[in-house]
């Protein structure tokens, strides 16, 4: 990536280009796990960028709100939608619809994000509650970012439960090792886990069960509706302290305007062909597309998609129902509003994700007062001057007319 860059990069800008690193929920997870050990990667990452002829400004793990934010600030600056405009276009700016910024849907392995705008949202909640000031106007952002609900943990979490579920039948087993159907993986597909490194996550060390073995062997099923039933359990939706919840007890406004889907949801349904229609498919399409695609023999699959490395490909099922539950179960989505989500791969050039958001914040790129300039562009001053003469012209007319009527107007008026 280094390399990358100084190719990029003229050599005469080296010194004076800035170098941020940010860590997300995978490091995040490093560090309750093994907090030295988080402390000696980034040390470590650290001293390769110093190394390089940059400007290096620092790495460290950013919070699960920061990447939320950061999300929301990339897509809406890559569509425009912090742009502040003069002259008559400023009127016709602010005769936009309520929904002037587009939410953040953010899913990668570890953690997955929600951050919009809402009208309706209340104080009860406030550490779900961002303030920004960019260019000139004031943001009320809802955010909030949970983690191992990513779909990489999630799925360690759901075979944790699937175990935890089964466990007493596996305790009387005496062979070295059993089988866990799962419905999520392909007819015909097997996986092998040890059981040691299972339970060493933070996502599932509360699930961890003494078992008589030590390896588990995962045989698919692929099985969608009963895929889609074992995912739901991970949303506890039982307990809402507030006057809405998402999913744990988690506060979430009512869902407003539309969304831009990106990271591992859009990589996903990419996959699964269901990006490139114009408009967004209907839910029914969507999950009737996810349901075959499960349905397919797992030799079949593989032939078919030979230059995707087995491990992604078989999580693809999982992850298509995941995104689902995640959508319709956890978020509320449903067949009425579901044409709000976009799936963004790509704004323009621009890859859509928190990155960007993380730069622009760090070099102060989104001024939060609009920048000075003239009131009106050449070309409102230009429209301005001959309207002007216009309505001069027509007063000038018709105070002629008013003072020196014509006679044929004299005598009608007569």
């Amino acid at each position: 990536c280094l390399q990358q860059a100084k190719e990029a990069i003229p050599s005469a800008q080296h010194k004076e280009t800035p170098v941020y690193l940010g860590a997300t929920a995978g490091m995040r997870l490093l560090r309750l796990q093994n907090e030295s050990a988080a402390d000696k990667v980034l040390s470590s990452v650290g001293n390769t960028l110093r190394s390089a002829p940059f400007n290096f400004q620092g790495a460290r793990i950013i919070t699960g709100q920061e990447e939320g934010a950061y999300g929301w600030i990339t897509i809406n600056y890559l569509l425009g939608n912090f742009k502040q405009v003069s002259g008559w276009k400023k009127l016709l700016h602010s005769l936009k619809s309520l929904s002037e910024t587009s939410g953040a849907l953010d899913l990668g392995g570890a953690s997955t994000q929600i951050t919009f705008v809402s009208k309706d949202l209340s104080s009860e909640s406030p550490e779900n509650q961002l303030y920004f000031r960019l260019y000139g106007k004031d943001y009320q952002v809802y955010t909030h970012s949970f983690l191992c609900y990513g779909k990489d943990q999630a799925l360690q979490q759901k075979l944790a439960r699937d175990l935890q579920a089964t466990w007493i039948d596996f305790y009387f087993q005496t062979v070295e090792n059993s089988s866990l159907p799962d419905p999520c993986f392909h007819k015909g597909y097997e996986r092998t886990i040890n059981i040691s490194d299972f339970f060493k996550n933070p996502c599932t060390s509360d699930k961890k069960k003494q078992l008589p073995f030590s390896q588990l062997y995962i045989k698919g099923e692929g099985d969608y509706q009963k895929c889609r039933e074992n995912i739901q359990k991970l949303f506890n939706k039982s307990n809402c302290p507030y006057s809405r919840c998402s999913f744990n007890g988690i506060y979430l406004p009512p869902l407003q305007g539309d969304f831009g889907a990106f990271s591992a949801f859009y990589f996903v349904m990419n996959f699964l062909n269901l990006t490139s229609e114009p408009n967004p498919l209907a839910l029914n399409k969507v999950t009737s597309t996810i349901e075959s695609f499960c349905a397919r023999p797992w030799q079949e699959v593989k032939t078919a998609y030979h230059h995707i490395k087995e491990k992604y490909l078989s999580e693809y099922c999982f992850s298509g129902a995941y995104i689902l539950s995640l959508l319709e179960n956890g978020y509320e989505f449903t067949e009425n509003n579901w044409q709000m989500i976009h799936f963004l791969g790509k704004i323009g050039s621009s890859d859509a994700g928190w990155t960007l958001g993380y730069m622009l914040n760090l070099t102060n790129m989104i001024p939060a007062e609009e920048p000075a300039g003239p009131p009106l562009s050449h070309g409102s001053y230009v429209g301005l001057m001959v309207l002007c003469s216009l309505v001069l012209v027509s007063v000038l007319l018709f105070a002629w007319l008013l003072f020196h009527k014509p006679k044929c107007l004299q005598k009608g008026i007569v």
